[in-house]
């Protein structure tokens, strides 16, 4: 059964790489969609505010039937339904004559899916018997991350090969990873999530204070992390004027595998306790805003993806260090408590992007004008980790 459970770990590592194949592949086509099918830098925006908000919408409902249906239909469900997105995605803009309505259909079925597998999985590997879960949980969301790097380097080649006309080919091979994921998960035991003492309601989730906190910290996290990594690609071929291939590998590829390492190094020391964590969380959102002020503001090329490299670094830890600084929080939140803090998460997945692209979009479609803008944001996360510090330093001196 312990090699089952492995089994069932590896799953979900994958299940993360499918994440960041629906995150990813699509911005690395953003400028090809402006050019050959006209759509303008805005609507661009939008189709990855409509991904980011329809994986919310999930977030949101599923804290009523998740535990009801169980993770594992949930989980069989998600991957095959972005199967089914990555397919539509290739095929629906050759065939359809509104390209920016076939773009969306796709982006409609792949963040359905986008949003259950960020619901479940997390639950998923903190259920399976381990002795770090909270190593467990930095490595898992560190897949994330070399998913994003291996969707840029392989796309890349692939594009440089065969042309970059072969992207609806590229998008439906694609799709075969998290088909045959579902049918490893349909072979793997899927355990439940069951705090000890119960599992709390969404009711006694928001009546929690530090929720609201936790919550604030999930908004500001990924609208940091997902402003830079989703315009990276365009930022790096537009704003810095390397070639396609370069600014793809110096753009997100060189983003992914520092906030991959950022997050396996974290779990490689993850016995510091929760308050070293979030000491740790403040520093990387300082040095998150700094990463964006040289990104947006500095001469040339190479200073710029420096910046870009420093954003990728110091957003590693904010999503998995602020699950694991919740579940020492709030130890009985359960489904629920994932469930919201995904859902903050991704309503700031869907701002982030957007604030960039239009503020760009106001401003002459000047990315580095939406990248400044967007340091409000690292901003925002160092405040809510600092109030999150003092009311834990309130609690401990109470009792």
């Amino acid at each position: 059964m312990g090699l089952n459970y492995r089994r069932t770990r590896r799953a979900c590592f994958t299940g993360y790489i499918t994440q960041a194949i629906v995150n990813n592949f699509p911005p690395l086509l953003f400028v090809l969609f402006r050019e050959s099918f006209g759509i303008a830098l805005d609507r661009i925006g939008l189709l990855v505010t409509v991904n980011f908000a329809v994986q919310l919408l999930v977030d949101l409902v599923s804290t009523r039937f998740v535990d009801r249906v169980g993770y594992k239909r949930c989980v069989i469900a998600a991957h095959l339904l972005c199967g089914a997105g990555l397919i539509l995605f290739g095929v629906l803009p050759v065939w359809m004559t509104h390209k920016f309505a076939a773009l969306l259909t796709a982006t409609l079925f792949y963040a359905v899916g986008g949003g259950l597998l960020e619901v479940v999985i997390s639950p998923i590997v903190e259920a399976c018997p381990s002795d770090n879960k909270s190593g467990q949980m930095s490595l898992l969301h560190s897949f994330y991350c070399w998913g994003q790097a291996g969707v840029v380097v392989i796309s890349t080649l692939v594009f440089t090969w065969f042309g970059i006309g072969s992207w609806p080919v590229l998008a439906c091979l694609w799709a075969l990873l998290p088909l045959g994921n579902a049918l490893v998960f349909l072979a793997s035991p899927v355990p439940q999530l069951h705090p000890e003492g119960g599992a709390l309601g969404v009711s006694a989730l928001l009546r929690t204070p530090v929720f609201w906190v936790l919550a604030l910290m999930m908004v500001c996290g990924g609208a940091s992390e997902q402003a830079m990594s989703q315009w990276a690609s365009a930022f790096a071929e537009t704003g810095l004027g390397v070639s396609k291939t370069m600014g793809d590998l110096l753009g997100p590829c060189l983003f992914a595998l520092m906030m991959g390492l950022s997050r396996v190094g974290y779990a490689a020391v993850s016995q510091h306790r929760s308050g070293a964590l979030e000491t740790i969380m403040a520093v990387c959102a300082g040095t998150c805003a700094l990463g964006y002020l040289i990104a947006s503001l500095c001469a040339g090329a190479a200073a710029p993806l420096l910046g870009c490299a420093l954003v990728g670094f110091s957003v590693g830890l904010f999503w998995p260090g602020t699950f694991s600084v919740a579940s020492a929080r709030c130890p009985a939140g359960g489904t629920a408590m994932f469930a919201l803090l995904a859902l903050a998460g991704d309503l700031g997945c869907s701002g982030g992007p957007y604030l960039v692209g239009l503020v760009s979009a106001v401003n002459g479609d000047r990315l580095s004008a939406g990248l400044l803008a967007a340091v409000v944001l690292p901003v925002l996360l160092l405040a809510a980790i600092l109030l999150c510090i003092a009311m834990g330093r309130k609690r401990k001196n109470t009792l």
